[in-house]
């Protein structure tokens, strides 16, 4: 029996759980301070979104949220590592990567609020974006779809999109890496390894050793990377658009992390969890890392500190605010978008939609 192929798998670290440079061969951005800042900025500014997200449900003034908490560098990092003209195809979790990509956070609230209002981005790099996909893994063929289109155009532009490691096992996804792989699109896939889908641990999830390696069947390249560490997944993201941006086609990157909060509002982990793992995972999650790296450095304090997240969470109510006083739309706007021209059918039914509002 004869070999006739092998396939690795490169696993990507930079910064370690104690903040320490693991690497010395550390990317440029490991002394650009000022980009570090404005990173740990992002994604402090997340988790404090997220927070109100949830007393926002809590309280009834919000429907079912999934918060991101624990895994703010993924969305954060490979948001930053976007350009205005790129194109973001977000899933549920993505509040981080679109706010990066210029989506305020109010049109994130209004949407989990039930207002589709929330999709109409008023920022102009986040117009050309995708609103958010709750069916798995379905972003995934959007994101291709619209790498073709650059692709046709001969646009030297890059499409984003993020998946569960869970959402890997619907076939949207494989079939969207397979016309990546065979058009050479230019589209990187971010699988945001959480550890849980849902209540599915890895383990009974899948057989591979990594979710990176599901790439290599579809002939793309791949990498695994810690997706606690900032530098690595920030890196890693810039390297596979400017690759995908100039020819070089897809890439998938698998961000390992760990979800330290509930799959969504409308979830308990605790009943699903092993003992000790949130313990564990607050001791190398993303933020403290990243601080403990400034601070070393002599590039942050505490009194800088105090002072971004009293900014942060004035920043975050206003929004809230805009949120909670937003005018509710009229019933009829649902059918307003659907047709350039309402058929006849349809007329009668917001006819009825009117009189019901009225009363």
């Amino acid at each position: 029996m004869t070999t006739i192929a092998k396939f690795e798998v490169k696993y990507q670290q930079y910064l370690d759980a104690d903040g320490k440079l693991k690497n010395k061969k550390a990317p440029a951005i490991a002394k650009d301070f000022d980009k570090l800042k404005e990173l740990y900025r992002g994604m402090a500014l997340i988790r404090q979104l997220d927070t109100k997200a949830y007393a926002l449900q809590r309280t009834g003034k919000m429907g079912t949220y999934p918060a991101a908490t624990g895994q703010e560098a993924i969305g954060v990092g490979f948001g930053a590592a976007m350009k205005d003209e790129d194109v973001l195809v977000p899933y549920y979790r993505g509040q981080a990567s679109m706010v990066m990509h210029g989506v305020r956070m109010e049109e994130v609230l209004l949407y989990w609020g039930g207002d589709e209002r929330g999709s109409d981005f008023q920022n102009e790099k986040a117009r050309q974006d995708f609103p958010i996909a709750v069916p798995i893994a379905t972003q995934s063929l959007h994101a291709a779809g619209v790498a073709k289109a650059m692709q046709m155009r001969g646009e030297k532009r890059v499409v984003f999109t993020e998946i569960g490691e869970g959402g890997t096992s619907q076939g949207d996804f494989y079939e969207a890496l397979n016309v990546a792989g065979i058009w050479n699109l230019p589209v990187v896939f971010i699988i945001n390894n959480n550890q849980w889908a849902i209540s599915v641990p890895s383990e009974i999830q899948t057989a591979c050793e990594t979710y990176a390696q599901k790439a290599i069947a579809a002939g793309i390249d791949c990498v695994q990377v810690d997706g606690n560490d900032m530098l690595a997944v920030y890196q890693a993201s810039l390297d596979a658009a400017e690759k995908a941006r100039n020819g070089g086609g897809p890439t998938v990157i698998e961000c390992i992390s760990l979800r330290l909060c509930d799959h969504t509002t409308a979830d308990d982990a605790s009943r699903y969890r092993p003992d000790g793992e949130l313990e564990e995972g607050w001791k190398k999650e993303p933020m403290v890392r990243l601080r403990k790296y400034l601070e070393a450095n002599k590039q942050w304090s505490q009194e800088e500190e105090d002072a971004m997240q009293a900014e942060i969470v004035a920043e975050v109510q206003q929004s809230v605010d805009n949120y909670l006083n937003t005018p509710v739309d009229t019933p009829e706007s649902m059918f307003d978008y659907l047709y350039a021209e309402l058929p006849e059918r349809t007329l009668a039914q917001r006819e009825l939609a009117i009189a019901r509002g009225a009363k």
